[in-house]
């Protein structure tokens, strides 16, 4: 069983930047895969990135490609998403999720989710 708490949403300018932190439970988070979800409002639920267990793979996507990064420390079981140069599309609230046994982009793959933070983004 793994705990997802999100935090680091807020209101930015087009332009600025922000970094949300997951912060996750329980003794194996390094056997994880974290994605970042978002969904804006009328909109479904969209993958952002993922990033597997020990963190030397990433996958983007494309509309993040160069703007985002993403970095895990299993020492403090918390994933980071760094996004810079935001867009008025990129707000929504956004999601972190855990899969145990799957390298995806697939919302139903995510076994485990957090509560979401909303990311506002002014033009």
């Amino acid at each position: 069983q793994v705990q997802l708490v999100e935090s680091g949403g807020g209101l930015v300018q087009a332009g600025g930047s922000l970094r949300l932190s997951c912060a996750a439970s329980g003794r194996t988070f390094n056997k994880y895969v974290v994605g970042w979800f978002r969904q804006a409002p009328g909109k479904e639920r969209a993958f952002v990135v993922r990033i597997s267990g020990s963190g030397s793979s990433t996958y983007f996507a494309d509309s993040v490609k160069g703007r985002f990064t993403i970095s895990r420390d299993n020492t403090k079981n918390t994933v980071y998403l760094q996004m810079n140069s935001l867009k008025p599309e990129d707000t929504a609230v956004y999601y972190c999720a855990a899969a145990a046994d799957a390298y995806t982009s697939a919302s139903e793959d995510y076994a485990y989710w957090g509560q979401g933070t909303q990311v506002t983004v002014s033009s």
